[in-house]
Formats: structure tokens, sequence, C-alpha cells
């Protein structure tokens, strides 16, 4: 935090004579006055001792007082206190030498390494790239993993979803994806963690550096500890760093947000303080458009693409809860994950029926892949109808064409299952990435009743389909 208010010091020479006071204190709600000039929305303002305590302009009350909502705890602040204006709006650094370093939301860095050299520092609003900027070519962005590459492809400069509730894997499908981007993905990845644990930040930086990922990656946390103010913003300013490598350095870049819907949450803890009148369920009544105006400036433009990977926690798994909803509208793929597959013990716990994804047409992804993904979904789909039937009457009292889309159900259930890196010193399995063209030719033979004669462990937590026909898969 020290670091930040000489960053603008130039700046707050500009604006000395802009002095006001603390009129009101309420929680992180600050009302200040100023006599002579009122500051810009989304200025900066500082006050307290040595200046620690950083406030942003949200309001013009009147011609003399703004609201303000502070970023820094407000330990210490009392009324009368001076302010002071910055000027300029929050800032992030962009460059080069940011990456490998993790920061908070003011750019400083929180790695226990001295500040990056060589860095410009740009503004966190902004607007989102124009229209004729935008590419109008789709193309599908590759994972590595099986049930997301074959049901659920992502586009690349597209948006996509890790919808599920507390526990079934949002984070560790988020990092295994960081994983796999080294070896597919040549350009930058961006770790932005809003409103989560501590703990698991500090774990990820560990993890990226022990597996010699961080060179090409920035992390920035704005966690759950952080007052609402600097969680709503530090977003922004991880992709004021993304535009950075898009548009200047001609990269494309990976951002993953863990987690969207703490976002929200902080716009609607703001909305509170400041008295708004809470819409549907308690929500901002500007969440639509606060939620757009970072939604929209992911983009895939001439220079490069951004591809965005967001987890989104569900409240109490409702998916008609308004901030999923709102979320929904923005993305291009969806992948559901499922607390009764991850009770079951199938991981990833991505449900196939309720997961989709824009990309998954002939035209983008191939005749081949789509009538394959059809023909998966539609025996997932059978399988399901008929769990019914089984629970009452056992499987012997389906007839012999059912029961086989049952057999073939339950082994692309298991082949559908695969071992992550990032759970290896957990599951004792060592993990593994596997081609698109692995996987839906694993999933081909499945349902050509290939491997019917195999037990359905064989199939479960491989690679390639080939690994089930090892003598200790078979014996399993």
């Amino acid at each position: 935090m020290d670091d930040y208010p000489d960053r603008t010091q130039r700046s707050s020479a500009l604006h000395a004579t802009n002095i006001g006071n603390v009129v009101v204190v309420r929680g992180s709600v600050i009302d200040v006055y100023f006599p002579q000039h009122l500051p810009h929305i989304r200025n900066l303002l500082r006050t307290g001792e040595q200046n620690h305590i950083i406030l942003e302009v949200l309001t013009q009350l009147d011609t003399q007082r703004v609201r303000a909502i502070a970023l820094t705890p407000t330990a210490g602040l009392a009324r009368g206190m001076v302010v002071e204006d910055t000027g300029a709006p929050l800032m992030a650094p962009v460059g080069n030498s940011i990456l490998s370093r993790m920061f908070d939301v003011f750019g400083n860095p929180i790695d226990l390494l001295p500040p990056p050299e060589n860095v410009e520092w740009r503004s966190v609003h902004h607007a989102p790239p124009s229209l004729s900027c935008r590419s109008t070519h789709s193309e599908v962005f590759i994972t590595g993993i099986k049930v997301i590459d074959v049901l659920v492809p992502l586009e690349r400069g597209g948006k996509a979803g890790l919808f599920g509730g507390a526990g079934v894997g949002k984070t560790v499908l988020l990092t295994e994806m960081i994983h796999n981007m080294v070896g597919h993905h040549h350009g930058v990845s961006l770790f932005c963690g809003i409103g989560e644990r501590c703990r698991e930040g500090e774990e990820l930086y560990r993890e990226m550096r022990d597996a010699g990922v961080l060179p090409g990656m920035v992390m920035l946390f704005g966690q759950m500890n952080e007052l609402p103010g600097c969680r709503a913003r530090v977003g922004h300013a991880a992709l004021t760093m993304a535009e950075y490598f898009r548009d200047d350095e001609k990269r494309d870049v990976l951002l993953l947000i863990d987690n969207i819907f703490r976002f929200i949450q902080a716009g609607s803890e703001i909305s509170g303080l400041m008295g708004q009148m809470p819409s549907r369920l308690g929500y901002q009544p500007t969440m639509g458009t606060e939620l757009a105006q970072l939604e929209e400036r992911i983009a895939n433009t001439d220079a490069g693409a951004i591809t965005s990977i967001q987890a989104v926690y569900v409240p109490a798994d409702d998916f008609t809860d308004p901030a999923a909803v709102h979320t929904f509208s923005h993305l291009s793929a969806s992948i559901v994950l499922s607390r009764k597959r991850a009770s079951e013990g199938l991981f990833p716990a991505v449900d196939p029926l309720q997961s989709s994804s824009k990309m998954l047409t002939p035209g983008i992804v191939g005749e081949r892949h789509y009538h394959l993904a059809q023909a998966v979904r539609r025996t997932l789909t059978q399988y399901e109808d008929l769990k019914d039937i089984i629970a009452m009457l056992g499987l012997e009292q389906l007839s012999q064409e059912d029961r086989k889309v049952v057999l073939r159900a339950r082994r692309l259930e298991r082949f559908l299952t695969q071992p992550f890196y990032t759970t290896g010193q957990f599951s004792g399995m060592a993990g593994k990435t596997v081609s698109l063209e692995d996987a839906l030719v694993g999933c081909e033979r499945i349902l050509n009743d290939e491997f019917k004669d195999y037990p359905e462990s064989a199939l479960y937590m491989i690679g390639a389909i080939d690994e089930a026909k090892r003598p200790e898969a078979s014996h399993a």
C-alpha cells in the first residue's frame, strides 16, 4: 500500500489545491466535502495518516459533496480529517516485467519481491473494443480435457463459465487448465482471484511456480478479506493487464477468473452501503450494467484474443438465481459441475447434459465431431430416462436394446473422467492431457460396442482409450 501514494504524487501536486474534509463515515462509505471543486467520478482520494486510506468517488451528492467507497481498511478514519483528490482513477501496471508476478488491486507486488521496473501505469476503466475491431472468425480452443473438448468445446476469444456450488471442483478445473495451456497455448495466462480464499491464492502461486508455469503468467488477487470496493475493481485491473498483452504485444491471453459471482456480490455490498433500493433477491439494481462493463471487454480482436474461463458460484445450486442468469447471457460455453457426479467419484464432475456450447455446430467443429457429440449426449440422456426403471425393477427387466444403451452410457461416463496434474499428489494418479482426436476416437469405439466385454473400471480415470486394454486396467 505504501507504494501507491508515491505514484499519484505528481498528479496530487497538480490538484494540491483540491482539499476536502470527511463529513460522514458509514463503514466503508465516506462522504467528503470539497469547498473548491468536486473531484471527477472514479477519481481516487487519499486520507488518514500518511495518506494510507484510499477512496474511490462513486457519486456527486451536490455541488460540494461526493460519496466515495473505501478500497483499503478505514480504521482510524474520523470526521473532519483532510482528504486529498489525486486527480486520477485507479491505475494498473502493464508491461512484460509484470510476468511471473503476483499483485494486489493497486498493482503492488504481494510475492515478497521488489516492484517490477519498466512498467507503464494505465487506468483500469476502459471501453470495450469497438465492433469494427472485433474478429468474426470462430475457432475452437483445445484444453486437453476430454469431456470439455468433446461435449462443450470452448471458443478462442470467447467466455466460458464454470458453474457449480461450493466444493464441486471449480478451482481445481481452472488450475488444471492453466497446466494444460503450457503445451498448447503460447500466449499469456492471467489469473484473477476475486473474493476467494487467501489460502487458495497462496497454494496456486506455489503450484504454478513448482510446475514451471509462472514465467508466462500474471496473478492478481482481491480476496475475501478485502473490502467490497477492492473486490469490485480487481477484475477491471486484471482486464487492463490482459488488454495490454492483446493490443500492444499482439499475444493471445488466457484470463481465468475465480470467482465472477464474488464480483457481483461485491457490487451488491457497495449498492447496499450506498443506500440503493435492491432488486430481486437483494441484488443491486445495476447488476446487469456492472457485469456487462466487465464482460464486454473480453473479446477477440484482429490483434489477438482474450479467452476467459470464469468460475461462477451458484448460490444453493439454484440456476435461476439472478447472478447465474445474468452471467449465462454473456457466455459462449457453460460448463456445469454436478454435485451428484462428484459424489459418484466421476471427476471432472461436468454434467454433460446441462453443459452447453455455442461452438458445437457442424460448421465450426466439423460433421464428425458434431454427430459424435450428439450420439454421446443421446446415449447419456436415454440412460438418465432409464434410471428410474432400473431403480424399481432392476437392469434385467430392460429390453436387450435398452440394456446395451445403459452399458454404453456407463462406459462413456467413466471414459470421460480424467486424472488431473493438480490432484496427482492427493489421488496418487499421474495427470494426463488427451488430444481431441484421441477423445473422439475413444467415444466412437465405445459407441460401437468395442469395449462391451471390458469391465467399466478399466475405462475409469484413463487418458486415451487404448489404456483400457492394459492388463492392470482390464483386471481392475
